[in-house]
C-alpha cells in the first residue's frame, strides 16, 4: 500500500507540471484565438506559412523558441540576483495553489469496473484522491499563498532600475493591498455555508446539496472581480499599462525571463477557472450523476436509476472539471476582449468604495440567513 501510494503521488505530480505547463503553453494560443473572433479577425492560424497548420498551435512551439534564442539583458545598475528572482517568485504561487485543486473523485483502482459500488472510497486498498496535495487548511493555504504573487512584482520594479518598473511595482502592490481583502472576504460566506476549508469537503457539500453560486451568487461576482484584479488581468492591468508606463514592473525585462512573467500571467487565468469551478459551480460534480450511476427523481420522470461502472462515472466527472473551467476561462477573455481598462483612481473606489462593502455585506446577509434557518 505504501509503494502504491508513492507511485500514484509521483504519477499526480508528473500529470500536475505537465498539465499546468501545457495549459499556460495553450493560453497563449486561446488568448489570441479569442481576441481575433472579438475583433472579427483572421487571427493565428499558420507560423511562418508552413504546411502545417493545426489552427495556429504551432505558434506556441515558436514562441517557445522564439524566446529561449532572445538575449538576455539586465540593465547595467540593476540588482542581477534580485533580477533573476522576481521571475520565479512571480510563477511560484501559481504552481503551489494549482497542487491543493481537486480535479475528481476519489478514484478506487480496485473497484474500477463494479457497478454498484457504494462503500467508502476513501478506505479502499488501492484508492487515490485526484488532488496532489490534501491541506486541512486548503482555503487558507490557498490565499495565503496566492497573496504572495505581488512579491514578484515588487522585486522585479525595485531591481530593474527603471522608473517605470518602479511605478508599476507600486501600482501592484498598491492595488494587492486594495483586493485582498475582498477576495477573502467574498469566500467567507462559502465557508458558512459549506462548513469546512478543504477544498475538496466543499466539493462533496456541493455534490450532496447544491452548486455553491445558488447560495452564493454576489459572493461569485465579487470573488471574479477581486481575483481579475489580483492577477493584473484588463481592465485591471494597471501595473503593466502599456499606454501609460509602457509595460510596468516587467519593462526591462526579455528571453526566458519575460516568458516567465508571461507564462505565469496566462496560468493565473487557468488556476482561477479552477478555483471558482471549486468555489461556486460544483468542481468536479454532475447534477444527478452518484457513484453508481445516474439517479433522475424528477416529477415528469419519475423516480429512475441507470447503473453504471465506476470507471465512467470518474471520466463523465473529469470531464465536467475541465467543461467548467474552458467555459470559466473563455468568461474571463471575454471580459478580458470587451471592457476598457480602468483609471487608476476608478480602480480604487472600486474596491474601497463598492466591493469590500458588498462583501462585508454579503457576510452579513449570509450569517443572518443561517442563522435564522437552524
Amino acid at each position: 500500500m505504501t509503494t502504491f501510494f508513492v507511485v500514484a503521488t509521483a504519477a499526480k505530480l508528473v500529470l500536475f507540471l505537465v498539465g499546468i505547463i501545457t495549459c499556460g503553453a495553450l493560453m497563449v494560443w486561446v488568448e489570441r484565438r479569442m481576441s481575433a473572433m472579438i475583433q472579427d479577425r483572421i487571427g493565428p492560424v499558420r507560423a511562418n506559412a508552413g504546411p502545417f497548420r493545426l489552427w495556429g498551435l504551432v505558434h506556441i512551439a515558436a514562441d517557445g523558441l522564439k524566446m529561449m534564442i532572445k538575449e538576455d539583458f539586465i540593465p547595467r545598475r540593476a540588482d542581477k540576483l534580485l533580477h533573476a528572482l522576481a521571475p520565479m517568485l512571480a510563477i511560484f504561487p501559481v504552481l503551489v495553489t494549482f497542487a491543493v485543486v481537486p480535479f475528481g473523485p476519489t478514484i478506487d483502482f480496485g473497484h474500477l469496473g463494479s457497478v454498484n459500488h457504494l462503500g467508502p472510497l476513501f478506505e479502499g486498498r488501492w484508492a487515490t484522491t485526484l488532488q496532489v496535495a490534501q491541506v486541512d487548511v486548503g482555503l487558507l493555504f490557498v490565499l495565503a499563498i496566492a497573496g504572495t504573487g505581488v512579491v514578484g512584482a515588487v522585486i522585479a520594479g525595485a531591481a530593474s532600475d527603471n522608473r517605470y518598473s518602479l511605478l508599476g511595482s507600486l501600482r501592484a502592490a498598491s492595488q494587492l493591498v486594495s483586493y485582498e481583502v475582498t477576495l477573502g472576504l467574498s469566500l467567507v460566506g462559502c465557508v458558512l455555508v459549506f462548513g469546512t476549508l478543504r477544498l475538496e469537503d466543499m466539493v462533496l457539500w456541493q455534490h450532496h446539496h447544491t452548486w455553491g453560486v445558488v447560495v452564493q451568487p454576489l459572493g461569485f461576482v465579487l470573488f471574479l472581480a477581486a481575483a481579475i484584479a489580483e492577477s493584473k488581468r484588463t481592465p485591471f492591468d494597471l501595473p503593466e499599462g502599456e499606454s501609460e508606463i509602457v509595460a510596468g514592473y516587467f519593462v526591462e525585462y526579455s528571453g526566458m525571463k519575460f516568458a516567465a512573467f508571461y507564462l505565469g500571467e496566462l496560468m493565473e487565468i487557468g488556476v482561477l477557472a479552477c478555483f471558482l469551478a471549486v468555489f461556486f459551480f460544483g468542481g468536479w460534480d454532475v447534477p444527478f450523476l452518484r457513484a453508481d450511476g445516474i439517479h433522475l427523481s424528477l416529477p415528469m420522470l419519475g423516480a429512475k436509476f441507470w447503473a453504471m461502472p465506476h470507471w465512467s462515472v470518474v471520466l463523465l466527472q473529469l470531464g465536467a472539471f475541465g467543461l467548467k473551467v474552458c467555459g470559466l476561462i473563455f468568461l474571463q477573455m471575454a471580459i478580458r476582449w470587451t471592457l476598457p481598462r480602468m483609471r487608476y483612481d476608478q480602480l480604487m473606489e472600486l474596491g474601497w468604495k463598492a466591493i469590500l462593502p458588498l462583501s462585508l455585506a454579503n457576510v452579513a446577509v449570509t450569517a443572518v440567513v443561517l442563522h435564522a434557518l437552524r
